[in-house]
């Protein structure tokens, strides 16, 4: 493996990057980080770290590449970097907090709240969403870059770090699970789906 020709960027090629390079593609990052974490903030601080890791690893970009691959690369990486981390942590709750809210009068206890389809229910259908969320992260994530985002093949390679065939098994895989998913949905929005498969 060939070690990663790193040039040396002035600080005005740098900044032009950045600009004109790199910025272009934040709504596309903030987007992928959001279905990845389910989380407003979450998704800024991974967008802030992303932008941050290739501001500081400029030097190893190549002008003229495809940076949104680049960045993509970098802010999965970084999701799975913090969440291995945050596997490895015990959950904390503050008990005390929980006691006196479930103790008050002001409780109702008909009211559970899934936050994972509040936070996604205005982007894309509530089924449709429902259904991308409760696929395992991996199909999840190749669901995102080729579906929404329109990336090839050969880019989710390089961002999923991953050989070539396992992106298509893997992307079919995924639609199909999200097909089983929505097959009664369709048919209750009058899809004829018994010559699906």
């Amino acid at each position: 493996m060939s070690e990663v020709q790193k040039k040396k960027y002035s600080e005005k090629e740098k900044t032009n990057i950045f600009d004109n390079e790199f910025m272009p593609h934040i709504d596309s990052m903030y987007n992928f980080g959001y279905r990845l974490t389910f989380d407003e903030d979450d998704a800024k601080d991974l967008v802030q770290d992303t932008y941050l890791k290739a501001y500081r690893f400029i030097n190893s970009f190549e002008q003229g590449t495809n940076a949104k691959a680049w960045l993509f690369r970098i802010l999965k990486n970084s999701f799975i970097n913090e969440y291995r981390k945050k596997s490895k942590q015990p959950a904390k709750v503050d008990y005390q907090e929980v006691e006196t809210y479930y103790n008050s009068e002001s409780v109702d206890h008909s009211i559970t709240s899934d936050l994972r389809v509040d936070a996604v229910k205005d982007m894309i259908g509530d089924e449709i969403s429902n259904a991308l969320n409760s696929l395992a992260v991996d199909f999840r994530t190749v669901i995102i870059l080729c579906d929404l985002e329109g990336f090839t093949y050969e880019e989710m390679a390089k961002i999923l770090d991953i050989p070539i065939g396992t992106v298509r098994s893997r992307l079919h895989r995924a639609r199909n699970l999200l097909k089983d998913k929505l097959r009664s949905y369709a048919q209750d929005m009058g899809y004829d789906t018994d010559n699906e498969d």
